[in-house]
This record gives structure tokens, sequence and C-alpha cells, in this order.
């Protein structure tokens, strides 16, 4: 449903010069996801440290020419360009967002609360898309932004909406409900999710209510508000409630629930019937978010055998993409979360993001129920591919492959019926040193080409949760001003969780500089296709020439090493070459000493080989309040040096000082920029409670096996792991040939298993460990275990070893897979 652009100008107030005529389709908010510029416009928003404003040269030149923004452009650097401004950018996008809502009168459910709305939505996709086409929130896009693109979504041929809300402080619902505007409400629960921008629960469930204001009805449980709290009274009274409880008397009553093996039957009381029905799933969020469904399912009048049948067929919802190493040095990307026109354009972002300039594979089943003639819907699919320079593509489906024609401009295409064609008919030897994406419809059964295609390890893995790297970044930069810089710390294989696949990450969402450790790790990145600037912190002669030839940038702690880089530099004839000043100020490490900086400071202008690019030092013990005069101590040092190579040096540099615990602990030790090292890794050096980070890393193993061990008999090498009686002893699949270090062994570390904590007993022996769960039930074999992650801080594992996290992390094994997931 395109929009000119001169309606688009008047629907969100907009003052403009003389329009160029534009059809409208596509609304842009990152310069870094251009895919059809002809037809998008960009929201030059501003946030606390980026401008949207800073991007529109770069938007410019890639071919997009529509813009809203909320300060004045020099149109004569646009040529043919239209400028629409607004007070308020985000605004305007959410106002827009509003008016394309109220074009469309079907149904449209809306839903908060503080955890399952992405669940409760994606099962009512699953359950109600026999009689509906339906239009839904992406993932979980539930913020601000991503709700009006979420809404913009909405075209004539549907004939519902879902869409997630999503809040963290109060004022922001209103705006989201006005977008949203739904007719149905679904309130999942109130919970701790997201609750450091309210005062307390009640006022976080006032907050969430509005986006139920002109709802004609709403779903919501008894038992997951606040205590204390009337919801009638909150409401408007003309709302149709439809509660349910498993505690008081409510529209539906759930009078018992008996969970099973693998499934869990819940027994309902509605309308004065008895009846069950059986969900395959035993875990309490999963029951409850299935209990919301059946209400809303009851509520539009489905006949009971309906809804027992379908919840019987409710398939899990993954809602992270992985990242996986592949055979042949390849990565796999499967997405298995759904398979439609939005979620494909998303994974095929990230597939760019992530393959630098790798060649890319996409393979991609039959679309269903997608509510648009076929010929048109691989049309769009095709085009899709084509402005992300996807180099292959593997339809497989009779659908897809009776459109084959449209895909042509691919440069290697093939096409299959079934999964089961795909697979007798493919070879390993195909598919080498590429990213490939994996996104099928459920019944087409992708995970069989997963493990055919994935790397055969074994079952110990590390799971890098992407997406709380991105939000710790987003932590620390809260603390920064907006000037104020960004280096992140990938050196020791990005602290054991992968360079390549971080620094890609962290290249995306525009971090100013990377560090590493040495020479290598940088031609590494580079290799990869990484750009961003990359200083090396340890350099030695032998490393020279990777400088040079990939543009690396050293750090120069010695008149030793200046000595060498520089005759080296004068040999090659290369001057003003970019380097890094360090100087020790109190970590006696490495470092020119602070009363060398008049003899350095002449040299440099002397020779005019090198170029400063920063001059930085490193804090001893910033995390430590009983030395902050210490640190304050470094910082006269560092300024005192800094003063000098300012006064002398031709050119400005960055100043940068602080590192992880530093930024929030010593707000003044700012400077130009600041380095970010194991925070980037949600673990907080400094102990402190200011900062919400997420664990990026989970060492997750797999039970092998479970014995009975009679009581006085010992478990493991030297008998060190005596029972006191009869035990159920487990072996998992990690020992310390993994990086499982031996003090956890006899009783010191435990592990996480069925949410509770089961000790180590024995010695860590090379590729397993013994624990003891005795007193955990339904404990199974191929059960999975959490060594460090979520559940059992990765800080704590440290304690029991009498060591640090840094050190935890970086022991990790290379044979140990890692898996990087985005949410």
């Amino acid at each position: 449903m395109p929009y000119s652009i001169k309606h688009i100008a008047q629907i969100i107030s907009a003052s403009c010069a003389v329009l160029e005529e534009a059809s409208i389709v596509y609304l842009l908010i990152d310069s870094r996801k251009i895919v059809f510029p002809e037809t998008s416009l960009f929201f030059a928003l501003t946030g606390p440290r980026r401008d949207g404003h800073s991007y529109i040269h770069e938007v410019y030149k890639r071919g997009v020419r529509n813009f809203v923004v909320s300060q004045k452009i020099d149109t004569t650097l646009y040529p043919n360009a239209n400028f629409l401004l607004v007070n308020d950018v985000l605004k305007a996008l959410q106002t827009l967002a509003s008016h394309h809502r109220s074009q469309f009168h079907y149904p449209v459910i809306g839903i908060t609360g503080s955890n399952g709305k992405t669940i409760v939505k994606e099962w009512l996709y699953q359950l109600l898309q026999g009689e509906e086409n339906i239009v839904r929130s992406p993932r979980s896009y539930n913020s601000q932004v991503g709700v009006p693109l979420s809404v913009w979504q909405m075209q004539r041929q549907h004939t519902l909406g879902i869409f997630e809300a999503g809040i963290s402080t109060v004022g922001e619902m209103e705006a989201l409900a006005n977008i949203i505007q739904p007719t149905i409400g679904i309130l999942t629960n109130i919970g701790e999710a997201h609750s450091e921008g309210f005062a307390n629960d009640e006022e976080k469930l006032k907050e969430k209510l509005q986006l139920f204001t002109h709802c004609q009805q709403l779903v919501y449980c008894k038992d997951a508000l606040p205590t204390g709290n009337n919801i009638e009274a909150l409401l408007n009274p003309s709302i149709q409630l439809f509660s349910w409880s498993k505690k008081d008397i409510a529209t539906v009553q759930i009078t018992s629930e008996t969970r099973l093996l693998n499934q869990t039957e819940i027994f309902i009381l509605y309308q004065e019937k008895s009846f069950s029905i059986f969900i395959p799933f035993t875990d309490t969020a999963s029951i409850d978010n299935a209990i919301s469904c059946i209400c809303v399912m009851l509520l539009k009048g489905f006949e009971i055998a309906t809804i027992q049948s379908r919840l019987l067929q409710l398939q899990p919802v993954e809602m992270r993409m992985q990242l996986k190493k592949g055979v042949n040095n390849t990565y796999i990307l499967n997405d298995s979360y759904s398979n439609d026109l939005s979620s494909l354009s998303i994974a095929l972002d990230y597939l760019k993001q992530q393959s630098g300039s790798a060649n890319t594979t996409v393979i991609l089943s039959d679309i269903l129920q997608a509510g648009i003639a076929d010929d048109k819907l691989y049309v769009m699919v095709a085009n899709e591919l084509q402005q992300r320079h996807i180099h292959r593509f593997i339809g497989i489906g009779k659908v897809i492959s009776k459109y084959h024609v449209v895909f042509n401009n691919i440069q290697q295409t093939s096409f299959y019926n079934t999964t089961d064609d795909f697979l007798q008919q493919a070879t390993h030897h195909q598919f080498s040193n590429d990213y490939i994406l994996l996104k099928g419809a459920r019944v087409f059964a992708f995970e069989r080409i997963n493990h055919w295609l994935e790397q055969k390890v074994h079952q110990t893995v590390m799971e890098i949760n992407l997406s709380a790297m991105v939000h710790n970044v987003k932590q620390y930069q809260q603390k920064l001003l907006p000037t104020t810089k960004l280096m992140a710390m990938v050196k020791a294989f990005s602290y054991g969780s992968g360079s390549v696949e971080v620094a890609r990450l962290l290249q995306f969402h525009k971090v100013d500089y990377l560090a590493v450790a040495y020479a290598d790790e940088g031609v590494d990145l580079r290799k990869a296709g990484i750009t961003l600037p990359i200083m090396v912190m340890n350099v030695d002669e032998a490393g020279f020439d990777a400088l040079v030839d990939y543009n690396l940038e050293p750090e120069i702690y010695s008149f030793n090493i200046y000595n060498s880089f520089q005759q080296y530099l004068f040999q090659q004839g290369i001057q003003q070459f970019p380097i890094h000043i360090k100087f020790n100020t109190g970590m006696n490490r490495l470092g020119f000493e602070v009363d060398d900086v008049e003899i350095l400071a002449k040299q440099l202008v002397k020779q005019q080989t090198f170029v400063v690019k920063t001059v930085f030092s490193h804090l001893v013990a910033s995390e430590s309040a009983e030395h902050d005069g210490f640190t304050q101590h470094q910082a006269i040092l560092f300024n005192t040096a800094c003063a000098v190579l300012e006064q002398q040096l031709p050119n400005r540099f960055i100043k940068h000082l602080a590192n992880s615990s530093g930024i929030f602990r010593h707000p003044n030790l700012q400077y130009n920029m600041v380095r970010l090292g194991i925070g980037l890794y949600g673990v907080d050096s400094a102990n402190g409670t200011e900062l919400h980070l997420q664990p990026v890393a989970t060492l997750k193993t797999t039970i092998a096996q479970i014995r009975t061990v009679k009581a006085n008999d010992t478990v493991g090498y030297n008998r060190k792991g005596k029972v006191l009686r009869d035990s159920k002893i487990a072996t998992i699949r990690i020992g310390y040939a993994d990086g499982f270090n031996r003090q956890l062994g006899n009783g010191v570390g435990k592990v996480w298993l069925h949410h509770q904590l089961a000790p180590v007993i024995g010695n860590v022996c090379m590729d397993m460990v013994m624990i003891d769960v005795t007193d955990i039930v339904n404990v199974q074999e191929g059960d999975e275990v959490e060594v460090f992650g979520k559940h059992l801080p990765i800080q704590q594992v440290a304690v029991w070893c009498n060591t640090i996290a840094y050190e935890v992390m970086t022991t990790i094994s290379q044979r140990v897979k890692r898996v990087y997931i985005e949410e």
C-alpha cells in the first residue's frame, strides 16, 4: 500500500520545499539495512549517542531520496531529494504508523506483559492461521520504534493483526496504544522484567493497561496481577473482561494440571462445562502462555474439539537465530523462528552482517499462507535476495520450484521438490567457506539439513548471545558523553567468544575502535572483512610486515620498539604511520615512563615517521573503592604526559584511560574514548548494581551416563570422590581439556541441572566430569547441564576456582563449539 511523499508530508505535518514525485513503500531507520532505496523513506532518528542526520550523506549515496529530519539540511548537496522537516522524527514515525493503522478495520490483537508476549503472539499465529490471514510483529519488534515498523506491514489482504507492545518506563505506552489500536487485548503477566523504569509493580501495571484503553475485550490472568489490584477499577467499564485463574473464580478456571513425560493435561471449567486440553510442554511458562491462547480461542468462539486438536499440535518457538560452524569452513545461520517475508528480510540482514565479504547461500522452502499471490510473492523474495547480492539460492518445495525463473538473476540457483530430494542429491563438497541461511516452514523439516551441514563435534558448546552483547554495549554507552568514542577489546579470541563473529557485530553497531593483543589476530579480522581501525597491543619485529600490509595500528610502549619500528618504516619509505602511545602510570607492565615524555615528543616531531592516533594508559584498580586515590593519581600522571604531547605534536590525538569498571566508577576519566573489555561480555568487574548487564557466554554440555554408586564406594581417579550413601552419579561431557578447571573437583564446583546445583564429585578428568545428582529428580541421560551462564554466573565459577572471570572465559578450549545466537 504505497503512499505518495506529499501525502506523508500532510500526515506528519511536515514543512518542506517543492517535492519530487515519490512513492513510499518502506520505512527505513538504519543506514545499514537499505534494500529498496527508491521506495524507502529514511527517518533520521536521534538517540543518546547516534544522530540519524549524520548518516544522511551515506544513505543518499546508496540511492535513498526521501528523508524525515528535524534539522535544517543544505538541500543543494542532495539533488532530487525530498526532506520533510518535523519537530520530532520519532513522533513523526509513530504518527505515520498510527494513520496507516486507522485505514484498516479488521480485528487487531495487542499483547503486553513482562514475559511471554512473543510466545503468545507466535502461538496464536500457529493456532489461527487456518482461518485468518495474519500480519504480526516480526520477532520481538515491540519498542517505540519496533511497533511502528510492525504496524506498517498491515495490508488490505490481511484479516487479523497481532502486535506486541513492550515498555521500559512510565509514559511510553500511550504512543504504542495509538499505533496498535487493539480491539482485543492480552495481558500476559506483570513480573520482574524491565522493572528499573517503574517505582513498583502497581505503577508498571497501570502503564501497561493503557494499551487497552479502547479495547473491546481483554484476556488476562488474575493470578499474575500485583497483590491487591482490582483491574476492573483501572479499565474502561465497557471492556469485556475475560479472565483466567488457577486460584480464584474467573471466566476460565484452571482446576488442575497433570504433567506427563512430554505433555501437560490442563483441566478447565468454562461456562459450567468441564474439559481438558493437552499441550506438548511441561514447563510453567509454556503452560501459562498456552492458557492465554486457549482463552483467545474460546473468546473467538472456537469449538472445544478444535481447540483440543490444535493445542496438541503447538510447536516450540525458537526466538533466536543460531550461527554455527559447519562442514568445510562454512557457517550455518539456522532461523527456524518463522518463515515469512518480514522474518526473511531480518534474517538476510543478519546474514550479510556476519558474512562480511564471504559468499552467501540461502536455502528457502515454500512460504506458506503468505496472503499474497504466489507469482507476486516469489518475485518479492527474489528482489530481496538480489538487493543483498546473495551468491547462491536453493529453493525447496513444489511451489517455489514452479517460479524458478524469477530467481535467474542470482549467480547460482537450484530447486528441489522436497527436503528428501535435496539431501539425496546434494553433497558436502558443494558447500565451502560460505555463510548459509536456512529458512524453512516446519513441514519441510529443515533441521535435517541443519544436522547434515553442521560440523560434527561433541555435545559441549558455548553459546554466545550477540543480542546480550549489544545490550551490554548500550548499557555502558548510557554512561558516556555523546562525544566519547568506544574501543572494544577483542583480544584473546574475544575473551574466548570468537573474534571474527564478535568483531562483525561490533562493526555493524558502529563501535569506533577494536583492540587485539597480537598482529595475527588483527590479520584474521582484516581477512574476514573487518574495516574498523584496529590497535595491536603487543607488537614485536616479527609482526611489522603484517601491521603495514593489513593496516593495523601498533601500540608503541618503549623506545626499543619505537626505534625498531621507526627504522623498519624508514627502510620501506613509509611516513605518517598511525600509532598509539602508551604510558606507564602505575601498572608497571608496559608503557613509556611519564618522565620520558619530553624526549619522546622531540623524537616524534623530529622524525615525522609516525602520526599519533591515541595516547593512553591502563588503570590498575578502577573497580576498587579502596584504591580510588591511586586511580586519581594515575590520572594526574596521564594528564601530565598528554599535556606535553599536546603542546608539541602538530596533530590532535584521542586520549583514553578508563576500562570497563572505570567507565561508570570514574566518569571524570572518560576523555575522548574508553576501552570496553570484560564488561562487553556481561561481567561487571566492580560487582556494582548500576549496570544491568546480561551474560553473553553460556557454557553447556550434556549427561553421557547415569549410574548408582553404593555407599562407601568411590568415584574417579585416585578414589578422591567417596559417597556416604547410595548415590546417583552422572557423567557429563566436559573436562579440563575443554577448560573445566581441575580446582572445581571434589565438591568445590557445581553445575546447574533441572533448576538445581549439582556438585562435582571426584577429580576432574581430561574429557569428563562426574556430578552427584542424587537429590535431583527426573535426571536422564542426554539432559542439558549449564556450566556457567544465565543461571550460574561465571563470577561464581571464578570464585570456586580461586581466579577471575577473565581466566575462566579465555581458557575454554577451541574444541568447544561456539554457537552464536541473535534474539
